[in-house]
C-alpha cells in the first residue's frame, strides 16, 4: 500500500496539526507493515535540493513546486493543497492520500482521507472575519464532503462533523491521539530543579500551557486565579507558559495587560515559549494543570499533564470531559466562583490531588500513538477496500 502524505505541517510542533502529522507518520513507520509512505511539501524558496529528512520521522520529504515559489505564502499554500498535491501523488501512483488536517483537495482522482481536528472556523465567527477566511472554510468544507472518509479526534468532533457539514456517520470516524512519547511522570529532583530554574519557577505552582487565542479563556481563568488569592494566604503563583501573543487584540487578547488590570500581575509568572523537552517537567512539578478552553477538538495539553501524572482542572466543555475522565476535575468554563472554589479545593487537599494523580496516569494510559496509527492503517485499508483496490 502507497500512501501520500500531506507534510505541510511537518516541522510546525507549535500547532496541534504539526504534532499530530509527525507524531501519526512516525508511528505509522514504526508498525513496518509494508506501507510505503511519500511525503509532500510545498518548495520554498529557502529549501535546496528535492529531497529533506528533516520531518523528525524515518520518511524523506520530496519538495514539490507551488504557483510563485514561496513568494506568495497563502497563495502557495492554496495551490499546494488543491492543485500540486494531488498531481504529485498521482504521479507517484499513490493508492490513497491522506491529508492530515482540515484542507483536502475538492477533486482528487486519488482516494482521499482527510483529518478534520476541529470545526472552529465553523463553529466560532471571530475565527472567520475576513472574507479570504470565509472563503477558505467554504472551500475546505466543500472538499471534505467529497473526501472517501473522514478522520476527527474525539467522537465529540464526530458529532460536530455530522452535524454541521452534514456527512454520513459512517463516512467519519473518531480516532483518538496520544500524549507525545516525552511526556511521562519526572520525579528526578536535579531535572525538575533544572526546569525551575530555566523559567524561574517556584517549588510549587499551578500551571497553564497552551495557546491564548480567545477560545483558552485565559481571562476566566486570571479571574479565577484573582479570587483564589483572596480566599487563601498560601496560594501558589500561577504559572502562564507560552508564546505571547504579538499584539493585544479581541481574538489574540495578551494576558499579561488582563493580569495587570486585576493587579494579579505579581502573582503571574509568565515563561514566555517552552521547549518541548522541557514540558514534562514543567507538568510534572505543577500542583495541577488549569485548562479552561471553551472548545478544543481534542484536548492534547490536559493529556500531556494526565501523562506526567498531574492533576487537571478542565472545562466542562467540547471534548475535554471525553478526554480528561476520571483524571481531573471539571467546571463550567464560564462560572468564575466553580472555577476559583475548584482551584482552592486542589490546592487545600494534598491527598485528593494524590488519588486524582493516580487516575491521571491511568486515563492517559488509555491513549498510545501505536494504536491510533493501527487504527489510521484500518481506515486506509477499508477505504481502498470500498474503492474495489488491493
Amino acid at each position: 500500500m502507497r500512501i501520500g502524505f500531506n507534510g505541510l505541517f511537518l516541522g510546525r510542533d507549535a500547532t496541534g496539526s504539526g504534532q499530530y502529522a509527525r507524531h501519526l507518520l512516525q508511528a505509522l513507520l514504526e508498525l513496518d507493515e509494508g506501507s510505503e509512505f511519500w511525503v509532500f511539501k510545498p518548495q520554498e524558496r529557502k529549501t535546496s535540493g528535492e529531497l529533506d529528512s528533516g520531518s523528525d520521522t524515518a520518511a524523506p520529504v520530496r519538495h514539490v513546486a507551488t504557483l510563485t515559489g514561496g513568494r506568495w505564502r497563502n497563495l502557495d499554500k492554496l495551490w499546494f493543497e488543491q492543485v500540486a498535491f494531488g498531481r504529485a501523488c498521482r504521479r507517484a501512483r499513490v493508492d490513497l492520500c491522506h491529508v492530515p488536517y482540515f484542507a483536502s483537495p475538492v477533486l482528487s482522482k486519488v482516494p482521499t482521507i482527510v483529518t478534520i481536528h476541529d470545526l472552529i472556523p465553523l463553529l466560532l465567527s471571530e475565527y472567520r472575519s475576513s472574507l479570504a477566511v470565509k472563503l477558505y472554510t467554504l472551500l475546505v468544507s466543500a472538499a471534505a464532503r467529497r473526501a472517501d472518509l473522514i478522520i476527527t479526534d474525539s467522537q465529540h468532533s464526530k458529532q460536530d462533523i455530522v452535524a454541521h457539514l452534514g456527512i454520513d456517520r459512517d463516512r467519519v470516524r473518531a480516532i483518538y491521539l496520544a500524549a507525545a512519547p516525552s511526556c511521562g511522570v519526572i520525579s528526578d529532583a536535579a531535572m525538575l530543579a533544572h526546569a525551575r530554574q530555566q523559567y524561574g519557577l517556584p517549588k510549587r505552582y499551578i500551571l497553564y500551557l497552551g495557546g491564548f487565542d480567545r477560545r483558552k479563556n485565559l481571562e476566566v481563568l486570571l479571574r479565577a486565579y484573582a479570587r483564589l488569592l483572596a480566599m487563601l494566604d498560601d496560594a501558589p503563583p500561577l504559572v502562564v507558559a507560552g508564546r505571547l501573543p504579538n499584539e493585544d487584540t479581541a481574538l489574540f487578547p495578551n494576558p499579561r495587560r488582563m493580569a495587570r488590570e486585576l493587579a494579579v500581575d505579581a502573582r503571574v509568572i509568565f515563561t514566555g515559549w517552552v521547549a518541548e523537552e522541557d514540558k514534562a517537567a514543567l507538568y510534572s512539578g505543577a500542583l495541577f494543570f488549569a485548562f479552561l478552553s471553551i472548545y478544543e477538538g481534542f484536548g492534547l495539553m490536559p493529556l500531556e499533564a494526565m501523562a506526567c501524572g498531574t492533576p487537571v482542572l478542565a472545562a466542562r466543555a467540547a471534548s475535554l470531559p471525553e478526554i480528561v475522565g476520571p483524571g481531573g476535575v471539571l467546571v463550567d468554563p464560564t462560572d468564575v466562583d466553580e472555577v476559583a472554589q475548584k482551584m482552592a479545593a486542589l490546592v487545600r487537599d494534598a491527598e485528593g490531588r494524590e488519588r486524582l494523580a493516580a487516575e491521571a496516569l491511568k486515563q492517559a494510559a488509555r491513549f498510545d500513538w501505536k494504536q491510533t496509527a493501527e487504527a489510521t492503517l484500518r481506515a486506509y485499508r477499508s477505504v481502498l477496500e470500498c474503492r474495489g483496490v488491493r
